[in-house]
């Protein structure tokens, strides 16, 4: 099954379908993310705040998969937001996936009330690696239309993508819609709410019509609304049935159906931007 790919705002296409390593253990790193590999998904998406660099990059290297086929995906740790704490943590980030080049470099939190509310000047130090090529391209995670506004406004250099929390219970119409005003793509985290929506009767409903599970017929929700998204699990029987969801498609009364299952901000499951602050000690 082949994964569609999305264009983005710098003319790189980007596999709309990817594999998030968020909580999985270090040492299991390496041996889950072969499978996904294994499976056909060719994204992965890691973090420094998620200790797992090194052992993605090992399973890719031990993959034999060419780097070219290949996108990943990581974000600074939220205690290094000045530009010279940033540019060092770049530099560990490369050598712990084992790669020249990084495909995508994410902000991993705005921060607005650290660093007195300055998440430009780290704006900027991310464009750097573009400009220097090690980065193919950059974003930012977890900006809301404000933050977007201001480093767009104040540096004229707009994100890639904004990877952010979305799925059925908190749609984020406006994250979204503010991303989109940009010409950045929307990556979604969280893409089944933690689990909450699988049992939800709307989603069993329009899953048995099609004969599709839950978690399918939500990923495939977002896939049709045109965001990037990338699942996580250990399971490789839940890499299995998460990746096949290119060979059916939802009605537009199941895509509407699904999303206004919106419960706005009490649907939120993850920290609001606006004011998580958190930085790993």
């Amino acid at each position: 099954m082949t994964v569609p790919t999305l264009t983005l705002n710098n003319r790189t296409a980007i596999p709309q379908l990817g594999f998030g390593v968020f909580q999985v253990p270090p040492d299991r790193t390496a041996d889950v993310v072969t499978q996904a590999l294994e499976v056909g998904y060719r994204h992965i998406d890691t973090a420094q705040m998620y200790q797992n660099e090194q052992e993605v990059g090992e399973a890719v290297k031990a993959s034999g998969i060419p780097r070219k086929e290949l996108w990943i995906t990581s974000k600074l740790n939220n205690g290094y937001h000045r530009p010279d704490d940033a540019r060092r943590a770049f530099d560990e980030t490369l050598a712990k996936l084992g790669i020249e080049q990084i495909d995508l470099f994410l902000i991993h939190w705005p921060l607005p009330t650290r660093y007195d509310g300055d998440y430009v000047s780290t704006w900027r130090t991310l464009v750097e690696f573009v400009e220097d090529g090690r980065a193919r391209t950059i974003g930012v995670s977890n900006f809301q239309p404000d933050h977007l506004d201001r480093i767009v406004g104040e540096t004229g250099v707009a994100p890639a993508v904004n990877q952010i929390e979305v799925h059925p219970y908190l749609t984020n119409e406006a994250a979204r819609q503010a991303t989109h005003r940009h010409g950045a793509l929307v990556e979604a985290w969280s893409p089944i709410a933690q689990g909450a929506v699988l049992d939800d009767d709307v989603i069993g409903k329009i899953a048995a019509a099609h004969g599709r599970t839950p978690s399918q017929v939500t990923l495939r929700w977002h896939v049709e609304r045109g965001d990037i998204v990338f699942p996580k699990t250990t399971h490789r029987e839940r890499m299995e049935e998460n990746f096949a969801i290119f060979d059916f498609e939802l009605t537009p009364d199941d895509v509407a159906a699904i999303s206004a299952l919106d419960h706005g901000e009490a649907g939120r499951r993850g920290p609001n931007p606006d004011t998580f602050d958190y930085i790993p000690r």
